[in-house]
């Protein structure tokens, strides 16, 4: 039976995958996203930070590091969450066990609200969008990543325990949810093109300050094959939003 997104990192086997891969050689994270999501949320100096589906929260304690006042992570997986506030040990960064669909956000408390590679597991985007816009404070930004859409799209085409070579694009224009196998499990995700994240963020109220699709950087990889194959397809979405002053 596919799984919500916090409810499939709590199986044990979809866990343990995912932890294995995330301490791999060049993986996609971090060598694709977090170096585009690190150049959009700089200056980091005295921000008061939210991350949505914060994850193992290891971005939370750099950022502290870097002089963020203050971090909240919200992660609705028990395992990730537990994982979180190992990593925020010895720091004032704080950790809450709540999905980004439930849980209360403080009016004008943020003046950066981020997410990782959590939003195509939510269903009402707009809804979150709107909470986002009121918990940040004025002139705060709002950077997220994505899953790209040219993946999202369609699963079909990839044979499991493989590296992908070939990419099938279909659908496109069909949102909603998806259901794929990945990590060992079955997981719901919800597909939106380009277009609706961008006109979603202008019809809260945003104003969008960039977008990305974290194209590959040599000096971020260890490997030149991983690099080379990296060039063929996007694998992430970036964009930045600032709330008006």
């Amino acid at each position: 039976m596919e799984k919500a997104g916090p409810n499939f990192f709590d199986d044990e086997v979809v866990f343990a995958s995912y932890m294995q891969r995330r301490q791999g050689l060049d993986t996609p994270n971090d060598t694709l996203e977090k170096p585009v999501l690190m150049d959009l949320i700089q200056p980091i100096t005295d921000k008061r930070v939210l991350d949505m589906g914060c994850g193992d929260a290891a971005i939370g304690r750099e950022l502290l590091l870097q002089g963020a006042a203050s971090y909240i992570g919200i992660e609705g997986s028990h395992k990730m969450a537990n994982l979180a506030h190992q990593t925020l040990v010895n720091t004032s960064g704080k950790i809450i066990l709540q999905t980004i669909e439930d849980w209360t956000y403080p009016q004008g408390a943020f003046d950066l609200v981020i997410s990782r590679l959590a939003l195509h597991y939510v269903a009402d985007l707009a809804l979150i969008f709107t909470k986002v816009f009121d918990a940040i404070a004025p002139s705060g930004k709002f950077v997220f990543s994505v899953e790209h859409p040219v993946i999202t799209s369609c699963d079909r085409g990839w044979i499991g325990g493989t590296l992908r070579q070939d990419w099938m694009v279909d659908n496109y224009f069909k949102t909603g949810l998806r259901v794929t196998n990945w990590l060992g499990g079955t997981v719901k995700k919800y597909h939106r093109t380009v277009e609706e994240y961008f006109h979603l963020l202008q019809k809260t109220g945003f104003i969008i300050t960039d977008l990305r699709e974290a194209h590959p950087q040599r000096e971020y990889f260890q490997d030149i094959e991983t690099y080379e194959r990296r060039k063929r397809i996007p694998l992430f979405l970036i964009l930045a939003a600032r709330k008006p002053a």
